[in-house]
């Protein structure tokens, strides 16, 4: 029996986020990550441009007033799996907004294809205004950014 397109697109997506957290979670750092999951009804996608959050203790020196333990790092993580579209200018300038929302050290494009482990990109800091979306994204080693 053939599965649906539906099906499938949901299967991709949930092996390329299972795929996300294992990359994630196997990098060595000195403070694990917390790995938050926004799953739509039944499982399926959900509404929103962040498909995961990756979160952890910042033990640095804080500002005055605060200790070591009280901020966190945050990182937003979008998955893509498959052959599933890159995101448009508009999801790059909402994942930005989000970003500065919530003070993200890193806006993190996961893109996995069945067979190989994912490939992670990290949003340019400045987009031009001529800049093509896919040419915002730079590959990235999981250790710089979950290190």
């Amino acid at each position: 029996m053939m599965e649906t397109p539906t099906k499938k697109a949901a299967r991709t997506a949930k092996w390329a986020t299972t795929m996300t957290k294992w990359l994630v979670t196997r990098t060595k750092s000195r403070t694990d990550w917390q790995l938050v999951e926004f799953p739509g009804p039944g499982g399926a996608e959900s509404r929103g441009i962040v498909d995961m959050l990756a979160i952890r203790k910042d033990h640095r020196s804080p500002p005055s007033g605060l200790k070591r333990g009280d901020l966190f790092e945050i990182v937003l993580v979008q998955i893509k799996g498959g052959t599933a579209r890159s995101p448009s200018r508009d999801d790059l300038l909402r994942l930005r907004k989000v970003a500065r929302h919530y003070h993200a050290k890193e806006i993190v494009l996961a893109s996995w294809k069945k067979g190989s482990q994912p490939t992670l990109y990290a949003l340019s800091k400045r987009l031009p205004a001529d800049c093509k979306p896919s040419d915002a994204w730079k590959e990235v080693a999981p250790e710089v950014v979950f290190g």
